[in-house]
């Protein structure tokens, strides 16, 4: 047993190892896709609005520069172009041979500054701010002469509207990278920790299934070692029936655990149709009363129809009287109710000594046995009553225990 348990405690370690594992890589890929997505949502955001707000300024600049080709070909000449803010802002008027012929105060005497088609626009250095001004030429005439009129602006709000925002994404991201890690890190955490606890059910299973198949298998070998040794001595009939009846405990106890594992795959259930439970309850009871010497009570069993599989039904209604039989002393008690209700319920009642409240709800748990001292003969697998639990889940109902030797199924009534 020390081997096993240390081999045990190794996979386990083993286990939560490649657990740690899967969670970290799952953090690291949320955190990287969070991070790109913030690297390429971030910089189309930025574009999108240094485009939208540069739009903004060339329309600005456009409205201006036809507002003073309007007056130009209103036939009012050429007026001196004037500008709210000298450092943001200047207007020139040109002719086709590229001279000046009027200019706002704060590029006067300056050339063009720049030569543009009507219509065109253009970035431009000046001598008004190191930044390049963005430049729109609107066409205007003025009699027989075309002139252009260009109006020029710094882009320097788009800049500052454009670097606050990247500042605030700088200064965001790494906040939002560190949400996404830790709750990537909790969500996968709590995933695995399901996991880990149904890896754990699943070795404890297979560890309690092969200790169980090892039982029947021993006394097989034992009884057939000992007539292979001693043949005169050795009674054939005896030992016929002692692997008979190995053999019927092993045969039951795959049963048992191959329809624990459909169940825990998730199966699709069988084909449903309506099953009278009252006719399993009676068939049920008449058996026991046969193989026990046991008073088994049946008046309170009523009719009582559900929708399911009746193989599975007969399976339930079977363990649950072979578990109040093992431990009554004189009766075991049906009750079936429900007929014309939305819930059918199974009442099974021995008079033997009952379960602790403390052990009720994990009595319906696989290979648990509250008497550990109790014979291979007189117990079981313990499984019978999980399977109990498993029929009734999968029928949509339930199973517990109530008042200590009252094992009780509801499910779905079919009518």
């Amino acid at each position: 047993m020390t081997g096993e348990s240390g081999r045990a405690a190794t996979a386990g370690e083993r286990h939560r190892r490649r657990l740690r594992a899967v969670r970290v890589r799952a953090t690291v890929i949320a955190v990287l896709a969070v991070a790109s997505a913030l690297v390429i949502g971030g910089t189309l955001l930025v574009q999108g609005l240094r485009a939208e707000l540069s739009g903004d300024v060339r329309d600005a600049a456009r409205g201006r520069a036809r507002e003073v080709a309007r007056v130009i070909e209103a036939g009012r000449g050429v007026p001196a172009p004037t500008v709210t803010d000298p450092d943001e802002e200047f207007l020139q008027v040109v002719d086709a041979a590229g001279r000046v012929v009027a200019a706002s105060g704060n590029v006067r005497g300056q050339p063009a500054l720049a030569r543009l088609e009507p219509g065109r626009d253009a970035s431009v250095k000046t001598p008004l701010d190191e930044d390049r001004f963005l430049v729109v030429a609107v066409g205007a005439r003025d009699g027989d002469r075309d002139l252009v009129v260009l109006d020029g602006r710094t882009p320097a709000g788009v800049a500052e509207a454009t670097g606050t925002v990247t500042r605030l994404l700088l200064i965001g991201s790494p906040a939002l990278l560190l949400l996404a890690a830790g709750a990537t890190w909790a969500a996968v955490g709590r995933a695995l920790r399901r996991v880990a606890r149904a890896e754990a059910a699943r070795r404890r299973f297979v560890s309690d299934a092969s200790h169980e198949l090892r039982s029947p298998l021993a006394a097989v070998r034992q009884h057939t070692e000992v007539a292979l040794a001693h043949p005169a001595r050795a009674d054939a009939g005896t030992l016929a029936a002692t692997v008979h009846e190995e053999a019927v405990r092993m045969q039951r106890l795959v049963d048992d655990l191959l329809l624990l594992a459909r169940a825990d795959e998730g199966a699709p259930p069988a084909a449903r149709r309506p099953v009278d439970l009252d006719d399993l309850v009676l068939a049920e009871a008449r058996r026991l009363r046969a193989s026990t010497g046991l008073r088994i009570d049946t008046t309170g069993v009523g009719a009582a129809r559900v929708t399911g599989d009746e193989d599975a039904l007969r399976r339930l209604v079977r363990n649950l009287g072979e578990n109040a039989a093992r431990y009554a002393r004189a009766r075991v008690a049906f009750t079936l109710t429900g007929a014309g209700e939305s819930f059918v319920r199974l009442a099974v009642e021995d008079d033997g000594p009952g379960i602790p409240a403390a052990d009720r709800r994990r009595v319906f748990e696989r290979f648990v046995r509250l008497d550990e001292s109790r014979t291979r003969e007189a117990g079981g697998a313990g499984l019978g009553l999980a399977i109990v639990a498993e029929v009734a889940a999968a029928h949509g109902g339930k199973a517990s225990v109530e008042d200590g030797a009252r094992f009780v199924v509801t499910l779905p009534s079919g009518e």
